[in-house]
C-alpha cells in the first residue's frame, strides 16, 4: 500500500522533542545569567540545561533521518 505524499508521524515527533528541548535549554541557560531566588536542591547540576540540549539533539536527527525528502527517495529506491 503506498501512502500519496503522507509524512512520517516520527518527522513530527522529531519536531515536537526539537521544540520541546530548544525551550527547555533556553530557559535554563537564561537560569544561569539570571539565577532564580529560592533554587531546588539540585540547581548546581544544571539539568534543564542538559536535558533540553538532549531532547534537541535527539528532536534534530529525528527530523533529518525522517525527513519527508529522505523518507519518498527511501520509498522510490525500494519499490
Amino acid at each position: 500500500m503506498k501512502s500519496g505524499g503522507a509524512i512520517s508521524i516520527w518527522f513530527f515527533v522529531g519536531i515536537s522533542l526539537a521544540v520541546n528541548g530548544a525551550l527547555i535549554c533556553a530557559t535554563g541557560l537564561y537560569e544561569l545569567v539570571y539565577p532564580p531566588q529560592y533554587r531546588v536542591v539540585l540547581y548546581w547540576l544544571h539539568a534543564n540545561v542538559w536535558w533540553g540540549a538532549l531532547l534537541l539533539v535527539a528532536g534534530l536527527v529525528y527530523c533529518f533521518h525522517f525527513a519527508p525528502s529522505k523518507v519518498a527517495r527511501r520509498n522510490a529506491q525500494s519499490s
